[in-house]
């Protein structure tokens, strides 16, 4: 297999490292700040402050892969998984980096499940706002 990163790789990868170094780099210590104040469970400032950034720079939603079940109302940045991975190593050094890109498990996953096995209604309902970072989504599983 050919690692070699094509342009259009190198370009995401430069974007992504650059926004990292830019503006979620400086933030960990505010993200430290405010994550550590209040409730355990609340919205953290600076993190959706940097949701605004990134989506306003095309990166959004890099995760999810060309599919067969998207349509113009439903689409990722169009990225295969061997192009998205390098980039999710990136957003990888800082634990919460991911969510700021609307990359962050199990958002991604359910995400998937939605775009391919979701009708219309449920796309609608709950696709649209996970893809638009104003919702977040949980995994549950049972066992017989």
């Amino acid at each position: 297999m050919d690692f070699n990163m094509s342009d259009r790789q190198k370009d995401w990868l430069n974007r992504v490292q650059s926004f990292m170094h830019k503006h979620v780099r400086p933030a960990v210590p505010i993200y430290k700040q405010q994550d550590e104040a209040g409730e355990r469970w609340k919205v953290i400032p600076v993190l959706e402050e940097l949701k605004k950034k990134a989506r306003a720079e095309g990166l959004w939603n890099m995760f999810m892969p060309p599919s067969s079940h998207e349509d113009d109302e439903f689409r990722g940045a169009g990225l295969s998984n061997l192009e998205y991975a390098p980039l999710a190593e990136e957003m990888g050094h800082i634990g919460w980096a991911s969510e700021v890109f609307n990359c962050s498990a199990p958002d991604t996953g359910n995400m998937e499940v939605l775009m391919r096995y979701g009708s219309k209604e449920h796309k609608k309902q709950w696709l649209k706002p996970l893809m638009n970072g104003e919702i977040r989504s949980a995994f549950l599983m049972t066992e017989p």
